[in-house]
């Protein structure tokens, strides 16, 4: 069964208003202990985020206003933050987000994608948002009861009574037989695909090599 976002997100939305100010951004940061916020408009819908890497800017411009026509346009958004002193001129956009839905394989893939710690939670109809997801939110997967991540692997084995399973730690060691190689190595793959499963480690044996190659003229 997939996990989703609705199973380990935070309840609290982490949001500041379009017009919030530096100071202010810096204490929501520093009052919830994240790396950056979600920019929402008068409705509640994310907008933008602003993180720490875009308040540093205001430290780290050297340039000031002195834009050059040959920089680049990453460069000039930078110089423009750096000179910014609300939340709307200084936030990334548009804001990534997933909804309670969402599983969370694809938002720990949208996190690792887009280089990311934590994804604003909009309501699917509403976009609203709702709650936050944190990366220490997504490795709660990992820490799952062994009985509940062992139910999880048997559902997607075919005939999951020929198999014997031991999990240790999140890593799962699977035995029994098969007919074909390929099936084998197919059990493996569905159960990484379980979430909460840190490693799988194959004792299955097979009685026919279905991916063996015969060279021609033998």
């Amino acid at each position: 069964m997939s996990i989703e976002v609705r199973n380990v997100m935070g309840r609290v939305a982490i949001a500041v208003r379009e017009d919030a100010s530096f100071s202010e951004i810096v204490d929501a940061m520093q009052r919830f202990a994240v790396g950056a916020v979600t920019v929402i408009d008068a409705d509640r819908r994310p907008v933008g985020v602003v993180s720490e890497d875009d308040l540093l800017l205001k430290e780290a411009d050297t340039a000031g206003h002195n834009v050059s026509i040959f920089e680049s346009r990453k460069r000039k958004r930078e110089h423009e933050k750096a000179a910014g002193v609300k939340a709307v001129q200084l936030m990334t956009t548009p804001a990534i987000t997933v909804t309670p839905g969402t599983s969370v394989r694809e938002a720990a893939q949208l996190m690792h994608a887009k280089r990311i710690k934590q994804l604003p939670v909009i309501d699917a109809v509403t976009r609203r948002i709702i709650g936050t997801l944190h990366q220490r939110d997504v490795l709660r997967v990992f820490t799952r009861p062994t009985e509940a991540l062992e139910t999880d692997i048997r559902a997607v084995l075919p005939r999951p009574e020929e198999f014997t399973i031991k999990i240790e730690q999140g890593v799962v060691t699977i035995s029994g037989v098969v007919e074909w190689k390929s099936q084998a190595i197919g059990l493996t793959e569905l159960i990484r695909m379980v979430e909460g499963v840190v490693d799988v480690r194959s004792a299955v044996t097979f009685e026919k090599d279905d991916l063996l190659i015969v060279p021609s003229g033998m």
